[in-house]
């Protein structure tokens, strides 16, 4: 087998707007690089706001056996084993909490317990986010009482809105929350509440650490806000070219867009380059 003397020995990749086309398809040019890249012994993993059931199919259409960091980080489990590394959820009473203060203002929320995506009501919004995420809703009614009934820690909560509106929801809580949760945007129109210690960068440490690679030799590949974490834990950052400028002000390394092959581009300079 060929020597590998690539400085990095773990690669995580966002899903959305990064590994994936506008289509929410993995493009032949990335189902090749990522096959290349694991030939060589280099571990590759996902890094997303996704659900697990959202991400298996992906990783097992790209033969993906590492453990997966989805929800933002609150869920680390691995592709082939099932094993969990750690589940870190929104504890329930803030997430009641979340539910009450957003309820006034009317904007859809999902809520996820075991893996599964549970919502108030059947609404544009929800089939808009269930077609892009490939889950099924579960209508339950209230909210406040479904969570009440199954006394359990939610995984994440998650809102949709328009960004103006989000971002003066996340100006309001934020201060209400402080250090009790971690408030992102997977997308400009997905404002996330998750577990303070559940975000990319954390759980791409825990990764790292079970297959002993150092922090040096970690590469991470995103796009959107709730990327900085690992961005700026991994020892190269890399920001596809499609992340707003802010986004591509944190990162070590800026790539082509992810429809014009950043991806590709990305791990031929730096994993596997001749």
């Amino acid at each position: 087998m060929e020597e590998n003397i690539t400085m990095y020995r773990l690669v995580a990749l966002d899903l959305d707007d990064t590994l994936l086309d506008k289509n929410l398809e993995v493009p032949a040019g990335n189902k090749q690089i990522v096959s290349e890249v694991m030939a060589r012994g280099i571990y590759v993993t996902f890094a997303t706001g996704r659900m697990f059931r959202s991400s298996l199919p992906l990783a097992k259409e790209l033969q993906i056996k590492a453990p997966l960091i989805t929800y933002q980080g609150a869920l680390v489990k691995h592709s082939d084993t099932g094993e969990v590394l750690f589940h870190r959820p929104v504890p329930l009473d803030y997430a009641l909490d979340i539910v009450s203060r957003v309820g006034k203002y009317g904007y859809h929320i999902n809520i996820y317990l075991d893996d599964y995506l549970y919502v108030a009501q059947d609404t544009e919004a929800g089939r808009r986010y269930a077609s892009l995420s490939r889950i099924p809703l579960e209508v339950v009614g209230d909210l406040g009482r479904f969570l009440t009934s199954r006394q359990q820690d939610p995984t994440k909560v998650l809102v949709v809105s328009t960004e103006p509106r989000l971002d003066e929801l996340a100006a309001e809580l934020k201060p209400i929350y402080s250090d009790k949760l971690h408030i992102t945007k997977s997308k400009p129109h997905f404002l996330e509440f998750s577990h303070p210690l559940a975000n990319k960068g954390h759980a791409l440490e825990a990764v790292a650490d079970y297959y002993g690679v150092p922090r040096e030799k970690v590469m991470a590949v995103g796009d959107s806000y709730n990327d900085l974490e690992m961005i700026d834990w991994a020892g190269l950052g890399v920001v596809m070219g499609n992340a707003r400028k802010e986004i591509k002000d944190r990162a070590d390394y800026v790539t082509l867009p992810h429809d014009e092959g950043g991806v590709v581009y990305a791990m031929r300079k730096f994993v596997i380059s001749e």
